[in-house]
């Protein structure tokens, strides 16, 4: 398998670099090539053509961060608890990697539609754990039971992607992770039970 291969790495850590410095339209495999210190036929030899090497960056940040999500939350006891953990956990590894955070932030969203596919697929992988959070809350009655499940994870998603996307825009001039507890407090509140409300 082409991920197991040393050069493969090389080559996705280079691309995030080059990218977030150039922008993906100026950012030519030769660039890439050059960064990770191969020949620019060894890419080819991973990737068939620039697009590639981005949805497989996605594919391989996301599938790390995804990962790291359910190790961290597997230790927690509560919906909640895991909820602040993933919210944590997003910030973190985006905060860690400055590059990486302009990629997916900015360079990822182009307006070609089968990238935008591509890019949704990986992201299923990222929704079932949050639908995963969502139904132990529900068994633990801190969540409302009769959530629109599909709109719910896609704005608790948003509100994250949003709160990374305004960081990466304002040059990453304060820090992230603090705000994991107020978008935290912000989905629990949207979300938990209400005893003021008459059915």
């Amino acid at each position: 398998m082409k991920k197991n291969k040393p050069k493969y790495k090389q080559i996705i850590d280079a691309a995030v670099v080059v990218i977030a410095e150039n922008g993906y339209h100026s950012s030519q495999v030769s660039k890439i090539a050059k960064k990770a210190g191969v020949a620019d036929g060894t890419i080819y030899l991973y990737f068939k053509n620039k697009e590639d090497i981005l949805i497989s960056l996605f594919q391989d940040k996301m599938g790390q961060l995804i990962e790291r999500i359910e190790q961290e939350t597997t230790s927690r006891q509560t919906a909640e608890e895991k909820l602040l953990t993933l919210v944590q956990t997003h910030f973190e590894q985006l905060a860690a990697d400055h590059h990486l955070a302009i990629v997916t932030q900015l360079e990822l969203r182009q307006s070609n539609k089968e990238l935008r596919y591509k890019i949704n697929e990986v992201l299923k992988g990222y929704m079932v754990v949050i639908d995963q959070i969502l139904d132990e809350g529900i068994k633990e009655k801190i969540f409302r039971d009769n959530l629109n499940r599909k709109l719910v994870r896609q704005l608790i998603f948003g509100m994250m992607d949003e709160a990374i996307t305004n960081w990466v825009m304002k040059e990453q001039r304060y820090n992230i992770v603090d705000q994991a507890k107020d978008v935290h407090s912000f989905i629990i509140n949207g979300l938990a039970l209400s005893r003021d409300v008459k059915e």
